[in-house]
């Protein structure tokens, strides 16, 4: 979320504030002129606010709720451009470091402050899980030097459909943007006034206008193309979003579209705010975002600036101006800031549940925090006498050094805590190669082990399980990513008997213990794995690149199962995956269908299929949980975390060729379902299995895939 620009606001910008011209050359004043405040975008922000963080407290809910950042780039772009258009109007250019201090004194304080909280937090891993370590440094390295969108974009996180563990830092991308955004924007602007002057007889405003109106365009049509190509780092690229800077810009730069008609006024403004709402409700992590979709939070967010006309107490400028809304307003961007961190770490706080009570007063200790940083910090360090007394560089070295002592700090982090988290992954490796007896699904599924009892042994420990995951990444294919990548481990006898694994990452996460028993049992195995992608023939409901690039991937992957000769194959997938009910009763009934079409492709050719159903998948990681609270308090309702009616099953019944295997009994009893089952943790996020858990159910899977060569190779 950007920042909140409170001392910025419109102006006739085609007069000049006389106290510009006087303004001193050697100083850095916290304001470059007067401004006129407008209370409706100080509500507007609020709307914002609460968007984003009751979107991120109740996601199932406010489902669309991150089209706040949305809003705050147009408000930015809005506030930013009329502040840097009195300037070039006064005085034909723009003091850029005073400009950036400005800045840096505005955002710096508050921002440094809670990554350093978030460094400290990180360094105790009493309320850090060890596992987050390497991320959570890298994170908070990257958004002290706000970077983080980069960061984001280049490792193609998924902000609308990330599972696993974010960062407490995640949410930094915005502020990133915005930092870039500052550096960009008044370079253009100066560039375009000096060519309306140097080319166009002064026309330094017209200038200015066509050359952020092209910028606007041209980032727009970016946004929409790289969308649809490549949407996972489209959310966070700075181009992408510039044309909804640009947005706000225009308003501020074209007087006809700020409408002062009562009438006009009226109906743009609750227009806009409706459109917010309806917004806010209706799109979700499926929502092809930002791309043409984000055009209609952008417009919304334009009509209620656009909207000026305040003459009557129901009018949207007059009800965004009451004081609640101010006060959510002015303390907004501590809010936001603060949100998300305490979000991440309440889970791992030893006497803190995850109750609705426990969330609500978690909500209400945001508020408090982010009024007492706007108090204590935000306002005291803008108006410090001893920089704003000072040259522009003064405050900006000052800045480069608070940021360089964030970063030592967690640096600090990873140093004091990396002979732990190198320990801790010694210790999962020597426990796969000697796990103990009975462990994990033995305990359940062999009679020998009837009666055994490991007590609380949690292995591998909740602060680790997260490193517990595969390590071939170049196996497996992700996000827009079609190629129908394959591996090859095991035997190199050309006689082996080969064994296909496939699926999505449900699959993948049983490719560690599959490499094993390939050795053990003298197999060749050959995979293909794509990112919620399982082995089906039913599109996804996912729509744009993401759902072709499954399409492309399960194509390709076909032809290349066509041209191997294959004994047996293996597939999982999680059950959840959200498939096209077009052409069925139920989107139950289309993946059902498309799996044992799939199948059938080798079947046919008489080479049997193994499956199996899906583990349960839980709302959060329940390490969270057993990092603080004993095991038996972190079961889940079975109703709430198992899919009782997993297509995979369905698919498989009555089907000779086909062999189902269903652990539900190992996960689950009659009424709950446990993550921990003989000693072992089962989950390393809130879905995939650690490797260590699936090693225990080796001996199963491998007399199912050898109980399926038997019967291909039987008379």
């Amino acid at each position: 979320m950007p920042s909140a620009d409170h001392d910025l606001g419109p102006q006739h910008l085609g007069v000049p504030a006389k106290t510009v011209t006087r303004e001193p050359h050697d100083r850095s004043p916290e304001h470059a002129e007067p401004s006129r405040f407008l209370p409706h975008v100080q509500g507007l922000r609020a709307i914002a606010v609460l968007c984003v963080v009751l979107y991120h407290f109740w996601p199932g809910r406010i489902t669309g709720g991150y089209i706040g950042v949305d809003i705050f780039f147009v408000i930015s772009g809005f506030l930013i451009t009329s502040h840097l258009m009195r300037e070039v109007t006064a005085t034909g250019t723009v003091k850029l470091g005073q400009f950036w201090a400005r800045r840096a004194r505005r955002l710096l304080p508050a921002s440094l402050l809670v990554l350093l909280f978030c460094a400290v937090v990180v360094m105790s891993p009493y309320l850090m899980p060890t596992s987050a370590l390497p991320n959570e440094v890298r994170e908070i390295l990257s958004s002290t030097f706000y970077v983080e969108n980069w960061y984001l974009a280049l490792n193609s996180a998924d902000y609308l459909n990330h599972s696993g563990s974010p960062t407490t830092v995640q949410h930094y991308w915005s502020l990133s943007l915005e930092e870039q955004f500052y550096v960009m924007w008044p370079l253009i602007m100066l560039l375009a006034a000096w060519i309306g002057v140097k080319f166009f007889r002064g026309a330094r405003r017209r200038a200015i206008l066509v050359a952020l109106g092209v910028v606007t365009v041209v980032s727009f049509a970016f946004c929409v193309v790289f969308t649809i190509t490549n949407p996972a780092p489209a959310y966070f690229v700075t181009f992408g979003r510039m044309w909804q800077f640009g947005v706000g810009a225009m308003i501020a730069l074209v007087p006809l579209l700020r409408v002062r008609n009562a009438i006009g006024s009226f109906v743009l403004g609750w227009g806009g705010i409706l459109l917010l709402v309806y917004v806010t409700f209706t799109f979700d992590g499926q929502t092809p975002f930002p791309g043409y979709m984000a055009a209609l939070p952008t417009l919304g967010a334009a009509a209620v600036i656009a909207a000026s006309n305040s003459d009557r107490w129901w009018y949207p400028t007059r009800i965004l101006s009451i004081r609640p809304a101010q006060f959510v307003g002015d303390i907004s961007y501590s809010l936001y800031l603060w949100h998300w961190p305490l979000i991440i770490i309440a889970p791992s706080v030893p006497f803190w549940g995850l109750t609705i009570y426990h969330r609500v007063a978690l909500l209400v200790l945001c508020f408090v925090l982010a009024w007492l940083t706007k108090r204590f910090v935000e306002d005291p360090v803008r108006g410090w006498k001893v920089l704003t007394t000072r040259p522009a560089r003064v405050t900006l070295w000052s800045s480069l050094a608070a940021m360089i002592v964030v970063a030592l700090v967690a640096a600090t982090a990873w140093f004091v805590n990396a002979p732990l988290y190198n320990q801790g992954t010694r210790d999962i490796a020597e426990l796969q190669q000697n796990p103990p007896e009975c462990f994990g699904a033995a305990s359940v599924l062999d009679p020998a082990c009837a009666g055994t009892d490991f007590g609380d042994t949690i292995l591998p420990a909740p602060g680790f399980a997260g490193i517990d995951r595969p390590e071939d990444p170049q196996c497996f294919v992700q996000l827009t990513d079609s190629r129908p990548v394959s591996c090859t481990f095991g035997s190199d006898d050309p006689d082996a008997p080969r064994v296909a694994l496939i699926g999505d990452s449900h699959a993948y996460q049983l490719l560690p213990t599959f490499q094993r028993m390939a050795e053990q049992n003298g197999w060749q195995l050959i995979t293909w794995f794509k990112g919620a992608c399982p082995w089906n023939t039913t599109p996804l409901s996912t729509p744009g690149a993401f759902g072709a690039a499954c399409a492309d991937w399960r194509e390709g992957v076909q032809r290349a199962i066509d041209d191997t000769d294959l004994d047996v194959v293996f597939t999982a997938a999680i059950a959840n995956t959200p498939y096209s009910s077009a052409g069925y009763d139920s989107s139950h009934d289309a993946a059902v269908a498309g799996y044992r079409d799939a199948w059938s492709t080798v079947t046919d050719r008489g080479i049997p299929v193994v499956t199996v159903v899906d583990n349960p998948v839980w709302e959060t990681d329940p390490n969270k949980c057993l990092r603080t609270r004993d095991a038996t308090e972190c079961d889940g309702a079975r109703s709430d975390v198992l899919v009782e009616d997993d297509p995979l099953r369905d698919a498989a019944a009555g089907l000779d060729s086909v062999t189902l295997l269903d652990f539900t009994d190992v996960f689950c009893g009659d009424d709950a379902c446990a993550p921990v089952v003989g000693g072992a943790n089962i989950y390393r996020d809130q879905d995939h299995l650690t490797v260590t858990f699936v090693d225990t159910l080796a001996p199963w899977y491998t007399e199912a895939i050898q109980g399926a060569l038997a019967g291909r190779v039987a008379p």
